[in-house]
C-alpha cells in the first residue's frame, strides 16, 4: 500500500508539474501575441501595402519588402522544393539499409538543425563574395538551402506510411517504378507532402540572419534578383532599432505581417494533413 501510494504521489507530481510548465508556455505566448496585436495593429494602414520605404516622418510602407519576400521566398520554393521532393522519394524508395541513403539522411538531419546564419556565410563565400556584391538570387539560394532539408524529412516519412501493397499491386501490373512513384505513392502521399513545403514556407518566411549575408536588404524598389532586395525580416531588423517611432512602428506592422502569414501557413499545413486522415 505504501509503494502504491508513493507511486500515486509521484504521478499527481509530475502531471502537475507538466501542467504548470505548460500553463507557463501558455502565458508567455498569449503575452507576445498580445504585445504584437496591441503594438502592430494601430500601425497597420493602407499605406504599409501602397508605399515604399521612406526617409522617417515620411510616410512610407513596407510595399518593396513585402514583395522582395514574396519574390525570393517564391524563387527559393522552386529550386528547394523539387530537390527535397526527388532526395526524399530516393530516401525511401531506394535508399533504405543503403550506405548511401544514410549518408543523405544524415547530411539532412544536419542541415536541418544547423543554424541559419551559418547557411547564409556559407553562400555568402559561395555567391557574394566571388560575383562581387549582394543580389536577390543569394538570399533565394540560401532560402533554398533551408527549405530542402524540410521536404527531404517531411517526404521521406510520408512515403513510408504509404502500404506497401499499394507498391506492390502496380508492379503486380507490369508499372515501371517511375509510374509507381508518381501515379501511386506519390498520389497516395500528396497531403503530407505539400504539408511539408508549406511548413518549409512557413520557416523560410521568417528568415533573417541568411538574408542579411545574401541580400542584404533595399530601401529602394528593387524586383531585379541581380541587385539587393528588400525583405521583410531585414526591415524589422533595421526598424525596430531605429529611433524614429514610424519606423519602429512599421516594424511592429512587418512583425505582424509575418506572424499571420507563418500562422495561415500552419493552419492550412494542418488542413491540408487532416484530409489525408
Amino acid at each position: 500500500m505504501a509503494s502504491l501510494a508513493r507511486r500515486r504521489a509521484t504521478d499527481y507530481a509530475v502531471k502537475a508539474i507538466s501542467t504548470g510548465f505548460a500553463a507557463l508556455s501558455l502565458v508567455f505566448l498569449a503575452w507576445i501575441l498580445w504585445t504584437l496585436l496591441s503594438r502592430g495593429l494601430p500601425a497597420l494602414g493602407p499605406h504599409v501595402f501602397t508605399k515604399i520605404t521612406a526617409p522617417p516622418g515620411a510616410g512610407g510602407g513596407l510595399l518593396n519588402a513585402i514583395v522582395g519576400s514574396l519574390i525570393q521566398i517564391g524563387v527559393a520554393l522552386v529550386i528547394g522544393t523539387p530537390i527535397g521532393l526527388m532526395c526524399g522519394t530516393f530516401l525511401s524508395e531506394n535508399g533504405r539499409g543503403t550506405h548511401v541513403g544514410n549518408a543523405v539522411r544524415f547530411v539532412n538531419d544536419v542541415l536541418l538543425s544547423a543554424p541559419s546564419i551559418l547557411i547564409g556565410l556559407f553562400v555568402y563565400q559561395l555567391l557574394v563574395v566571388p560575383f562581387g556584391g549582394f543580389s536577390g538570387w543569394a538570399g533565394s539560394i540560401a532560402l533554398a538551402i533551408l527549405v530542402i532539408p524540410v521536404v527531404v524529412r517531411t517526404t521521406e516519412d510520408m512515403l513510408n506510411l504509404v502500404p506497401i501493397g499499394l507498391r506492390e499491386a502496380a508492379f503486380a501490373l507490369g508499372a515501371p517504378q517511375w509510374k509507381v512513384v508518381t501515379f501511386v505513392t506519390w498520389r497516395a502521399a500528396r497531403a503530407g507532402i505539400v504539408t511539408g513545403i508549406l511548413l518549409a514556407l512557413a520557416r523560410a518566411a521568417g528568415e533573417t540572419a541568411p538574408l542579411l549575408f545574401t541580400s542584404l536588404g533595399n530601401n529602394g524598389w528593387s524586383i531585379s534578383l541581380n541587385a539587393p532586395m528588400a525583405s521583410l525580416p531585414i526591415a524589422i531588423y533595421q526598424y525596430a532599432a531605429s529611433p524614429f517611432e514610424d519606423w519602429v512602428a512599421l516594424a511592429w506592422a512587418g512583425a505582424l505581417i509575418i506572424t499571420v502569414g507563418v500562422l495561415t501557413l500552419n493552419i492550412l499545413s494542418r488542413l491540408v494533413l487532416a484530409k489525408m486522415k
